[in-house]
């Protein structure tokens, strides 16, 4: 796995103190840089954990020899957004669609929101490499573990699958406050924000690798980038949706049958969501033009699944043109939706 997402930890702690600077790494030796923009000026950006990574290697690339400054901090899906409705930074990273509680507190205080798809996530569902039992689960015994009825109902690895062991499982997954959790509850339970409550959660996915890696009994969910980061000390499991035009049996989670939707329902568009005022500043522009543009390779470096090229040229369109609103609004369920098939709505 690259270097930029092995610095992660670190990252993290200085972004969660009160966001973090990407520092402009020394270019001596280096080719000449890009020109200077004009008027320099500081972009904010909050949010998801998921989206961290890929925005944190685009702000490295874009400040090398420019006068704008980019701070990123990590507070979550919802923290970012509850700043950004608040006007206290210009741009969110989220990995879940907007809620319509968000685009209500946003509305009221006279914030419109450009929401931009940027890559492609899976959720990995993952176990201790100790583990030689399980090797894939089904969404109905997915659902069967982590619904809300399930709590200290459903607390050993026999109650999952007949002939596994009759011993406790230990649970991990994403943070209630995570983009990541609602679309895991969303997927997988039926309705977000609902699952059972007596599990490790965190906010962090380092702390859930490691409280993984260290457990024979434990399960766990988190972004799929975070198990190619660990997949020596993981196991991942392949889920299986009952659809056979998915494929037949259990699919593993990959670059490959993410992008390609097999792997479902825990595939998902990640995004950025822009204050449409911000929007019209030259810096902001010239920042998610380069994100669009020039970022896609580093989506891959981080351990991501780009968007298509159409896909990058559409949203691109969507943001020159100012297009508030969400493309989630009013189309019903939209787990496994692509971005093309979204931006190509009416």
């Amino acid at each position: 796995m690259p270097a930029r997402l092995q610095l992660l930890p670190l990252a993290l702690l200085v972004a969660c103190g009160g966001g973090t600077s990407t520092e402009t790494p020394s270019t001596e030796g280096a080719p000449s840089p890009a020109p200077a923009a004009e008027g320099g000026g500081t972009i904010t950006i909050d949010g998801s954990s998921t989206v961290f990574p890929i925005t944190e290697a685009v702000a490295e690339e874009y400040q090398q020899g420019r006068k704008t400054r980019v701070t990123i901090g990590v507070s979550g899906t919802g923290g970012g957004m509850k700043k950004l409705c608040a006007g206290e930074v210009l741009i969110a990273g989220a990995s879940r669609p907007i809620k319509p509680s968000e685009v209500e507190l946003c509305g009221a205080n006279g914030i419109q929101l450009i929401e931009l798809p940027v890559a492609y996530d899976g959720i990995a569902v993952v176990v201790n490499p100790q583990n030689d039992w399980a090797s894939s689960m089904t969404v109905a015994e997915l659902k069967a573990l982590w619904a809300p009825e399930a709590q200290a109902n459903v607390t050993k690895w026999s109650q999952v699958r007949p002939g596994w062991p009759d011993q406790e499982i230990h649970l991990f997954g994403a943070g209630v406050d995570s983009g990541t959790y609602d679309y895991f509850t969303a997927a997988v339970v039926g309705t977000e924000h609902s699952s059972r409550g007596d599990f490790t959660s965190s906010e962090d996915d380092n702390v859930l690798v490691q409280g993984i890696s260290t457990d024979k009994l434990a399960l766990g969910f988190f972004g799929l980038a975070y198990y190619e980061e660990n997949k020596d000390k993981l196991k991942v499991l392949g889920v299986d949706d009952g659809n056979p035009a998915n494929g037949d049996g259990p699919i593993l989670p990959s670059a490959a049958t993410v992008s390609d939707g097999t792997y479902q329902p825990l595939s998902r568009p990640i995004f950025l969501y822009v204050d449409a005022k911000a929007a019209t500043r030259p810096e902001v522009q010239e920042f998610i033009h380069f994100y669009l543009e020039q970022g896609r390779p580093l989506v891959a470096e981080v351990g991501y699944i780009p968007l298509s090229d159409v896909a990058y040229g559409m949203v691109k369109q969507r943001f020159d043109a100012g297009k508030t609103g969400s493309l989630f609004e009013g189309h019903g369920s939209t787990i496994g939706a692509t971005v093309e098939a979204l931006l190509g709505k009416p």
